[in-house]
């Protein structure tokens, strides 16, 4: 089982340019890191949206024959992993379909979470549904809207829905993005001569060589056509949230989210910690590749030497063939390896960025020290995580979450390790900035700024606390 929160999903636009579908391609490759199930790109040049998506990495889906069948000059890319509906090609994104208003096309980073509701309501009004994935019901609800124009369906649309949702849309003339008014996942607007990008990530942008713009701000549908930009800001005032952990593991570190560079905070993390939670100890070792840059920080405030005592293989698979005979500890063995010089003899300190059920952190101990280190020392770069998410992000169960079942000595005893230690929530906070109040943090603490369905609390274990902070959205 994974011993890491799973990356969401991450979304892609691009309206003005002759090579969009290209372009878009280019852009969900920088986004791999957000979703590794599937990929998919809807492209329109003005008269028809065309599709192709497929299981898999990016590289895999497209090749230069499935990209020159989505000609044009606006599209939209989506790279997946599964929050809500099961992993199959039948829920894989961009969805299209083609109805009153027109053929329309939906990218969807985030989850829905009264989905559930929405979509009995549709079924019993008529709607058949052709997956189980949440992002279907914004376009059953688009559908059925009576309003004239394509932009007031889709904002009736949107102002429907609750939770976390950072929307690419197209249609035949239009790329809209729309991101609600919590501000969950991140989405910015950037320009490349003529064309304007919409992207999860920076990351993405700085590929195809566009310049970041702005974010798309929470609560913001932003239009985009041949007029040049439309916003329109149709949702009521709602408190800030935005994920906290976009900034300790999602995010790739050459991002900006939410205003801030992924890097220097992720290297502030580890600057707090080693404040925080000292120790004396010969080497700094980050866990690949999450764990580097906070690792970086703690070496640099400690002045404990940093070493790559830990090598990562680039080249393993989604799957791999495992011996029948057994080698013990062998998932974790393919893909990190130990450096004996770096460890042995030495007293070292392990930074990671997240602890999550604690198999995996248990193994790389075991391999440090089958490396000959003295001492190990695990520093994690986040509090521990203590309750799932349901914003769109694949959590365990509370039950399986390490930290919100045993004390940190207990855990200290699972991983095998002679010390653990968390950066404080505290901490957290300074190292985001300015802006600390408007991040969720509720798989730290257990208060979630939306209400979440009670029956998904009820399948996590979970006793849910709203955030009182944040005003309840009416169900």
């Amino acid at each position: 089982m994974p011993d890491k929160f799973k990356d969401e999903c991450g979304v892609f636009g691009i309206f003005g340019h002759p090579e969009a579908a290209n372009m878009t391609y280019l852009g969900l490759y920088a986004l791999q890191h957000r979703g590794q199930e599937s990929a998919g790109i809807a492209a329109s040049d003005g008269e028809r949206v065309r599709i192709s998506r497929a299981m898999g990495y990016v590289a895999d889906v497209f090749d230069g024959q499935t990209l020159a069948s989505l000609p044009g000059s606006l599209a939209i890319g989506h790279v997946r992993y599964s929050t809500a509906g099961e992993s199959k090609l039948l829920n894989a994104q961009p969805i299209v379909i083609d109805c009153t208003h027109g053929q329309v096309g939906v990218c969807h980073n985030g989850n829905i979470v009264n989905a559930r509701e929405l979509r009995d309501d549709l079924v019993r009004q008529g709607s058949i549904f052709q997956s189980n994935s949440d992002t279907e019901v914004i376009l059953h609800l688009y559908a059925k809207s009576k309003a004239r124009h394509v932009e007031d369906a889709l904002v009736e649309a949107v102002t429907q829905i609750q939770g976390a949702f950072s929307l690419a849309v197209v249609t035949k003339d239009r790329l809209v993005a729309v991101r609600d008014p919590h501000g969950f996942r991140p989405l910015a607007l950037g320009r490349m001569d003529d064309a304007w990008v919409i992207a999860s990530e920076t990351c993405a942008m700085d590929l195809i060589g566009a310049t970041y713009v702005r974010d798309v701000e929470p609560g913001e549908v932003l239009i985009i056509s041949a007029d040049g930009l439309r916003s329109v800001k149709p949702f009521p005032p709602a408190t800030l949230a935005h994920c906290i952990f976009e900034h300790v593991y999602f995010a790739r570190p050459d991002s900006y989210v939410f205003g801030r560079s992924v890097n220097e905070v992720r290297t502030d993390l580890g600057r707090f910690l080693a404040r925080e939670q000292p120790v004396a100890a010969d080497v700094v070792v980050p866990v690949p590749d999450s764990g580097v840059c906070a690792a970086m920080g703690f070496a640099e405030e400690s002045h404990v030497p940093l070493r790559m005592g830990l090598i990562r293989n680039h080249y393993v698979g989604r799957t791999f063939i495992q011996p029948q005979a057994s080698i013990r500890h062998f998932g974790v063995k393919v893909k990190l390896n130990p450096v004996r010089s770096v460890l042995d003899g030495k007293r070292v300190i392990l930074v990671d960025d997240s602890i999550v059920r604690g198999t995996t952190s248990q193994k790389i101990v075991k391999m440090v020290r089958a490396a000959g280190a003295k001492q190990v020392h695990v520093r994690i770069s986040c509090p521990p995580t203590i309750s799932p998410c349901f914003y769109g992000v694949d959590t365990p169960r509370k039950q399986e979450l390490i930290a919100a079942t045993h004390t940190i000595e207990e855990i200290r005893s699972f991983l095998g390790a002679d010390s653990v230690a968390y950066l404080s929530l505290e901490g957290l906070l300074s190292a985001v900035g300015t802006q600390r109040t408007s991040y969720c943090r509720s798989c730290y603490t257990g208060e979630y700024p939306v209400q979440v369905p009670r029956d998904e609390a009820g399948y996590l274990q979970l006793a849910l606390k709203l955030d009182k902070t944040a005003p309840a959205v009416p169900r």
